[in-house]
């Protein structure tokens, strides 16, 4: 069973369906500080927004790389890395990186144009890298399933029942760890549950994400047998999708590009939502008042999301490719260089937010970039919010008096390219 044992769902009658989870597997594959994500700079602990405070103030663009400004001085890899032949910049204003953003003609998403259909499987030949027309019409093909008014398809066929068959792991016990056991649990079996792999085999596929032979291994028998018989779940969907483009063609999805599709979604849904989720736990635990007033009045569930993805993104750095020489900020941007775009800093921009380094959940409601923007903002970002609103909410719901236990160490929020938090210990009344 591969270190997975089988739960009923809360006394409902339903058959098992959702999984308790290897604790080692999981703390390996998504505690930042793991060798798993060291690479990404798990281990960087401090707090890189004074640093970014700064550099922003000095000027919206600067030369170099997002973790060598910030005085980090070891390796870290990430979207627009290592590159080292080619010019570096990085932005720290939200105006300038929305420029960015918007312009995809200027700033690409690839140094090189991608191909979907054949090659090599992976996140580099997946819509994350595409552009112009070729990235519209791909992610015409998979979007459907990712819109708004498909929210409750994702929380009533997966979401609920895997949140809940978690909670019922320690809700008798009156206290538990939320950032590993809980939140990082969730998006990966809800992912999972939608391509119809089995969660005996939830933590092998996400651990194996950089070996497409065996992400495919076990994804082409299920490709297969949703192609002869669909049923209600994310890759039928993507089988049957169609379109036809504005010069009559028909376009649809072919085994490689629904594998590289996959792996992107494992990649980015499974690697985001679940720090996203423990950033947003931790910043509300750590202000009771703030807890309480959301236990109380659901509705600000959805505004404290909000502000958790502009206070601290998981993500504070993507990067594109200038296309072309390009003043950008007050700099001149030569034709290839890599061009770093700060997220976290500038989510925390004073020219477009009051007290930018505050987590206020009653602050106005403006879109800030923790999930992009442009043609490539966030795919899954409904369905992240899905997870991250349902989750919390079940919690409040079923652990009364939930606080975070004051004899352990509090969470903090560490990593460079990959922010999240440490443990969540908390207590509540059984």
């Amino acid at each position: 069973m591969s270190g997975v044992t089988q739960v009923n769902d809360r006394g409902s009658g339903a058959p098992p369906t959702a999984a308790v989870l290897d604790r080692e597997r999981l703390r390996e594959l998504f505690d930042l500080r793991s060798s798993y994500n060291a690479r990404s700079g798990g281990d960087y602990e401090d707090d890189p927004n004074p640093v970014w405070r700064e550099l922003r103030e000095r000027g919206p663009v600067h030369e170099g790389i997002v973790h060598e400004l910030t005085g980090y001085d070891r390796p870290a890899m990430f979207q627009g890395l290592p590159y080292p032949d080619r010019p570096h910049f990085s932005v720290f204003s939200f105006d300038v990186c929305d420029q960015v953003f918007r312009d995809n003609e200027t700033f690409a998403s690839s140094p090189q144009a991608v191909d979907p259909t054949g090659g090599q499987i992976g996140a580099s030949s997946s819509m994350l890298s595409m552009g112009g027309a070729q990235h519209r019409r791909y992610r015409a093909l998979v979007q459907p399933s990712f819109v708004p008014a498909r929210g409750p398809w994702w929380i009533t066929n997966w979401i609920e029942e895997t949140v809940h068959a978690l909670i019922d792991r320690f809700a008798g016990d009156g206290a538990a760890e939320l950032n590993v056991d809980f939140c990082a649990a969730i998006p990966v079996l809800t992912i999972t549950s939608s391509f119809g792999v089995a969660v005996e085999e939830a933590l092998h596929i996400r651990e194996v994400l950089n070996d497409p032979p065996e992400v495919i291994r076990m994804l082409a028998p299920i490709v297969a047998a949703r192609r002869e018989a669909p049923q209600d779940d994310l890759i039928s969907v993507l089988v049957q999708a169609e379109i036809t483009d504005e010069e009559g063609v028909r376009h649809q999805l072919s085994d490689h590009e629904i594998y590289t599709f996959a792996i992107l979604l494992l990649l980015a849904g499974s690697g985001t939502t679940w720090k996203q989720m423990g950033i947003t736990l931790t910043a509300l635990l750590r202000r009771p008042e703030v807890l309480e007033a959301v236990r109380a009045d659901r509705s600000l569930l959805r505004p404290a999301v909000e502000e958790s993805v502009r206070w601290s993104p998981t993500d504070p750095m993507f990067a594109r490719f200038a296309t072309r020489d390009v003043e950008l900020g007050g700099l001149r941007i030569p034709r290839g260089s890599v061009v770093h775009l700060c997220l976290g800093a500038a989510n925390r921009d004073p020219a477009r937010w009051d007290r930018p380094d505050e987590f206020d959940i009653h602050r106005p409601m403006k879109r800030s970039l923790g999930f992009g923007s442009g043609a490539h903002v966030c795919l899954g970002m409904h369905v992240a919010r899905a997870e991250i609103t349902v989750g919390i909410g079940a919690l409040l719901d079923r652990l009364p008096n939930l606080r975070l236990d004051p004899a352990a160490e509090p969470p903090r929020l560490i990593g460079m390219y990959e922010r999240g938090a440490t443990e969540i210990p908390v207590l509540f009344d059984r």
